[in-house]
């Protein structure tokens, strides 16, 4: 089985099916983290060359089952996976965790895509908290917005003018996102709607904080595969293929 991941879902997945005769799992990583956080079992690191690349992976470790556990946001990865397992019959389970939904007292601001999100962002705020990701800054370089930004890895894309950069790897909790909205005196939040618990502390600091939080919206799953939106879920679903 090979497991397309990048979240900790799929290191979850991995490590939960890793002690199970049934199944020789490799877990691959895209290698954009210069120190990914340790994974249990077989790992491999890059690309695989596109949908054709895979699918020629796929057939030659005879794979038997193809999870897509990458980030919700991976929509190229996800979409050569889905073409893959389409191409050599290969069966193919997403691997999604639920969005956010917005609370009482949150002021939440849709957009469709990254574009959309800097267009509407000076009319947010003059200092924001930008959480995109490290690959998708670029956007943002001329919005005129001062941009606190944080990441794992110095990015390698064209920044906004007025910035600062925080190297950091997470979870993060309440006090810490608090503490950093106050010292850069931060009056909106930029987020994509990945979901999950590492790195949900920004909403609760920012509602706390009453800020707007301009929220991209996640691209849906390929059509036609089905999803799972929890580990014990997607191992479920493996378990009950035939073989």
């Amino acid at each position: 089985m090979l497991v397309l991941g990048g979240t900790g879902e799929a290191r979850a997945l991995a490590a939960l099916l890793d002690g199970d005769a049934r199944f020789d799992v490799t877990l691959s990583l895209a290698g954009r983290t210069a120190s990914p956080l340790p994974a249990p079992g077989r790992t491999r690191s890059g690309g695989f060359g596109g949908a054709e690349g895979l699918a020629q992976w796929l057939r030659a470790e005879q794979v038997d089952a193809l999870v897509d556990a990458t980030h919700p946001f991976a929509a190229a990865i996800s979409g050569h996976a889905a073409a893959a397992a389409a191409a050599t019959g290969v069966p193919l389970l997403a691997l999604r965790r639920p969005g956010w939904t917005p609370g009482p007292g949150d002021r939440w601001y849709p957009a469709a895509t990254l574009a959309e999100a800097a267009g509407l962002l000076p009319s947010l705020g003059a200092r924001a908290f930008l959480t995109v990701g490290r690959q998708d800054l670029a956007v943002f370089a001329d919005t005129g917005v001062f941009c606190l930004i944080r990441s794992v890895d110095p990015p390698a894309v064209p920044l906004p003018r007025d910035h600062h950069l925080v190297l950091a790897r997470g979870p993060f909790g309440v006090d810490d996102e608090l503490r950093l909205l106050r010292d850069h005196r931060i009056d909106v939040l930029v987020t994509k709607d990945s979901g999950g618990s590492a790195t949900a502390a920004k909403l609760t600091a920012a509602r706390e904080r009453g800020l707007p939080v301009l929220v991209v919206r996640r691209p849906p799953p390929p059509p036609g595969v089905p999803v799972a939106a929890t580990v014990e879920e997607a191992a479920g679903r493996l378990r009950a293929l035939p073989g």
